[in-house]
């Protein structure tokens, strides 16, 4: 059986519960005390950080590399696409939300910085510009790729649930957008996959 451990309001895990509660298949979650993580996580991974997948010997960190693999063990419903070059792209795109919103995310997560509002508040609009750049495309599209749910809404959707709790106030230009996450947010899995401190963090 698959076991993830999982921070109980890290942005990270969250992506890999959502996709566990998808596939609808068997696993154990544990949640990680992030600010008091267990001396085993090290061991498990060298960079300190959750979530980390663990099945029989096969040990993996980095959420968008367990999720892939969740989605290769268990096909359905696939949330990668089939086609090597449609494939390709989606990796490209995560690449992209994760060099252009995730870097950001991690700025706004990190204790460090939490003093430093200078870095908080250039963060915050670099996201907040982005996601509002990324807004037209829901005036047709359901989810990222058109008609289907894919990985790449998975990656979106636990920044999108944490926009008030992170101080990013969007424009009325971003309507679809918020729309869009509202559809997301609405599916059975993701409601599922919510720890109890991540749905005290939206109004």
């Amino acid at each position: 059986m698959m076991v993830l451990y999982s921070g109980t309001t890290c942005p990270y895990s969250h992506r890999c519960r959502f996709v566990l509660f998808e596939k609808g298949m068997d696993f154990e979650i544990r949640d990680v005390d992030l600010y008091n993580k267990p001396e085993d996580i090290s061991v498990m991974n060298p960079y300190g950080q959750v979530p980390i997948l663990v099945e029989r010997d096969l040990i993996l960190y980095e959420s968008n590399i367990i999720n892939e693999y969740i989605d290769e063990r268990f096909p359905h419903p696939q949330l990668m696409p089939g086609d090597p070059v449609d494939r390709a792209r989606v990796r490209l795109f995560l690449l992209n939300f994760e060099k252009e919103l995730f870097s950001h995310v991690s700025t706004l997560e990190n204790r460090a910085t939490k003093s430093n509002e200078k870095a908080l508040e250039k963060a915050r609009a670099n996201i907040r510009d982005r996601l509002t750049q990324m807004a037209p495309v829901f005036l047709k599209n359901k989810y990222i790729l058109g008609e289907n749910f894919s990985m790449l809404d998975v990656a979106l959707a636990p920044l999108l649930w944490r926009l008030d709790y992170y101080g990013i106030d969007l424009s009325k230009n971003a309507a679809p957008l918020l729309k869009y996450a509202e559809r997301i947010f609405s599916r059975p899995a993701y409601i599922e996959a919510l720890t109890p401190s991540e749905k005290v963090m939206r109004k």
